[in-house]
C-alpha cells in the first residue's frame, strides 16, 4: 500500500468531475444535422450558441443566446443562406458576433449576428468566400490575428483569407495527395499541423505555402484521425490502429520519428473529436455516436499523456461544442463546459474542480486568451507572428464590446454582392484592397484601418479608468486571498509543529 500511495501524482485536476445540467435548462426540440461529417456540428462562445440543424433546400444553422433555455419554436429564425448543407461552423475569438460557416455548396461564407440573436432569417451574409471546386468541410480562424481565415475543402486544397476584404491571400494546393481530415494552427499562428487520408501528419507554414515536417502514418489504421497543436508545440493526434482500435498520440515536433506517447482507447467507430484546453493543458475526447467523454492531462513527466476520469450518460451524442475560456463560470470553480447534442436537444455538461473555498481559484484560472487580437490581418501577412493577449477572469470576464465590426461591415463587397455585374470567379482577389478602392465601394462607411485601432480619446477614458479600477479590485481581491490561504496555511502548519513537539505524531 505504502508503494502505490508513493507513486500516486500529483495534480489539481485529478477530480475533475463532469455533470449534466438540470432538464430545464437544456434547449429541446433542436433538430440537429445528419450530415454524415466527422465534425462537432456546434460552435459556442461566451454569447451565443450554433448548432448545424436540418434544412430542406439548402444549409441552415440555429443561433440562440448561450441563456438561452427550453423549447426552440419550429419558427425561430435561422441562419440559411447556403445552397447545400452546412459542414462547419466557427465564431470568430476576435469577435463574438462574427461565425464562419462552410458548405458543400463550396462556399464559405462570414455572418454578423445582432447582440440578443436573430429576429428573422438571416441569408445576407457580409462576406462571401468564393475559391474551393469542391464542398468546404473545415475552419479555422487564425489564433491571433484579426480577419484571418482558414478554409480547407474536398478539393485537398487549404485557402487562407483575409476576411475584412474578402480576399485570398495563400492558397496551398499541392501539399495534400488526398482528402484532408483536420488542420489547426498553433499558438501563435506562424504554422499549422494537419492529417491527411494518406495517413501523414504535416507541419506547414502557410505563408510561405512549405511543408516543414512530415510524419508518415501516425496511426496505421484506415479511419480518420485529428490533430490539434498543444501550447508547448507538441502535436496529439487521434485516430485507428491496424486493429481498429482508437488511439491518442503525442508528438514532439523536434523529432517525429516516434511518439512520445500512444494511449489505445477501445473498438468503437466513432471519430475521437480533440478539444484541447492552453491553459489547463486538459485535452478532451468526445467520440460522434460515443456516449462518454474522456479528458487526459498532458504534463512533461513520463507518460506525458495522463488519464484522469471520463464522463458516461445513457445517450450517445451526436456532436459537441465547447466553450471558450472566457465563458465559463469561475465563481463554480468550472473550468471547462460542453455541449452535446443528442437528437433533437442541446445539454450543456460542466467541468468542474471541488473547491471548499468561495475565493477565485488564480491557480486554477491563469491568464487566458482574451478577444483583442495581438495582430492586424496585414501584420500577419507582412510575416509577423505574436502570441495571444491574455486577460484576467479574476471577478469574472464580461466581453468588451466589439472595438473591430466596423472593419467587417466596411469590407470592400464582391461584386455580385453590390452590383449586377456577376459574382467574382473563385479563389479571385477582386475585391479592393486598398483605401481608395474600398472608398469608391463605399463612400459613407469608415476604413477598417480606422475602425480597427483608432478612437476618440475623450469618450474612451471615462471607460479606460474604470476598466483600470476594475483591474486594480480584482487584484486587490485576488491578493487578499492569497494572504488568507497562507495564514490558515500558517496556522495549520503551526498546529502540525505543536504536536510533533509534543509527541502525538
Amino acid at each position: 500500500m505504502s508503494f502505490r500511495r508513493g507513486v500516486v501524482r500529483q495534480s489539481k485536476f485529478r477530480h475533475v468531475f463532469a455533470q449534466a445540467w438540470k432538464a430545464e435548462h437544456c434547449i429541446d426540440d433542436v433538430r440537429v444535422s445528419r450530415v454524415t461529417w466527422d465534425t462537432g456540428l456546434c460552435a459556442v462562445n461566451p454569447k451565443f450558441i450554433a448548432v448545424i440543424i436540418e434544412a430542406s433546400g439548402g444549409g441552415a444553422f440555429l443561433v440562440v443566446p448561450i441563456s438561452k433555455s427550453g423549447r426552440i419554436d419550429q419558427t425561430c429564425p435561422t441562419v440559411c443562406g447556403h445552397a447545400g448543407p452546412v459542414l462547419d461552423i466557427q465564431w470568430s475569438p476576435h469577435d463574438d458576433n462574427i461565425i464562419a460557416s462552410a458548405s458543400e455548396d463550396c462556399t464559405v461564407k462570414v455572418w454578423q449576428i445582432p447582440d440578443g440573436g436573430l429576429t428573422s432569417p438571416m441569408t445576407e451574409p457580409i462576406v462571401n468566400l468564393e475559391g474551393h471546386s469542391k464542398r468546404v468541410g473545415i475552419l479555422a480562424w487564425h489564433p491571433t490575428a484579426f480577419n484571418i481565415l482558414l478554409t480547407a475543402g474536398c478539393d485537398n486544397v487549404i485557402c487562407v483569407w483575409n476576411v475584412g476584404t474578402g480576399e485570398l491571400v495563400y492558397q496551398l494546393s499541392d501539399a495534400h495527395p488526398d482528402l484532408i481530415y483536420s488542420v489547426g494552427w498553433n499558438k501563435d499562428g506562424s504554422a499549422v499541423c494537419t492529417v491527411c487520408k494518406d495517413k501523414a501528419l504535416r507541419v506547414i507554414d502557410p505563408r510561405r505555402g512549405t511543408v516543414l515536417k512530415v510524419k508518415e502514418k501516425v496511426h496505421d489504421g484506415t479511419r480518420p484521425m485529428r490533430a490539434v497543436f498543444l501550447s508547448d508545440g507538441k502535436i496529439l493526434t487521434t485516430g485507428f490502429s491496424r486493429m481498429s482500435e482508437r488511439q491518442m498520440a503525442l508528438w514532439d515536433t523536434k523529432d517525429l520519428s516516434e511518439p512520445m506517447a500512444v494511449q489505445e482507447m477501445d473498438t468503437s467507430n466513432g471519430v475521437l473529436l480533440p478539444f484541447y484546453d492552453p491553459d489547463t493543458n486538459m485535452v478532451y475526447l468526445c467520440g460522434k455516436g460515443d456516449c462518454t467523454i474522456r479528458y487526459f492531462e498532458v504534463t512533461d513527466e513520463s507518460p506525458y499523456v495522463h488519464f484522469l476520469s471520463l464522463y458516461s450518460s445513457k445517450e450517445p451524442q451526436r456532436g459537441a461544442g465547447f466553450l471558450s475560456k472566457r465563458g465559463v463560470d469561475v465563481n463554480k470553480c468550472e473550468i471547462a463546459r460542453f455541449y452535446k447534442l443528442h437528437e433533437r436537444k442541446v445539454e450543456p455538461i460542466s467541468m468542474t474542480v471541488p473547491r471548499k473555498s468561495d475565493l477565485f481559484q488564480g491557480d486554477l484560472y491563469p491568464d487566458t486568451a482574451g478577444s483583442e487580437p495581438a495582430l492586424l490581418a496585414d501584420e500577419w501577412i507582412a510575416g509577423q507572428d505574436a502570441p495571444p493577449l491574455l486577460v484576467s477572469l479574476s471577478g469574472g470576464y464580461s466581453a468588451p464590446p466589439s472595438k473591430h465590426r466596423d472593419t467587417l461591415r466596411s469590407k470592400p463587397k464582391l461584386p455580385s454582392q453590390d452590383s449586377g455585374t456577376g459574382a467574382a470567379p473563385p479563389g479571385n482577389a477582386a475585391a479592393p484592397t486598398s483605401g481608395s478602392a474600398a472608398k469608391e465601394a463605399d463612400e459613407d462607411v469608415p476604413q477598417p484601418r480606422v475602425a480597427t485601432r483608432e478612437t476618440d480619446g475623450n469618450t474612451e477614458r471615462p471607460k479606460r479608468e474604470d476598466e483600470l479600477l476594475n483591474e486594480l479590485l480584482a487584484e486587490m481581491k485576488a491578493l487578499r486571498a492569497v494572504v488568507l490561504a497562507q495564514s490558515q496555511r500558517i496556522e495549520l502548519l503551526e498546529r502540525q509543529l505543536a504536536r510533533i513537539e509534543d509527541g502525538d505524531v
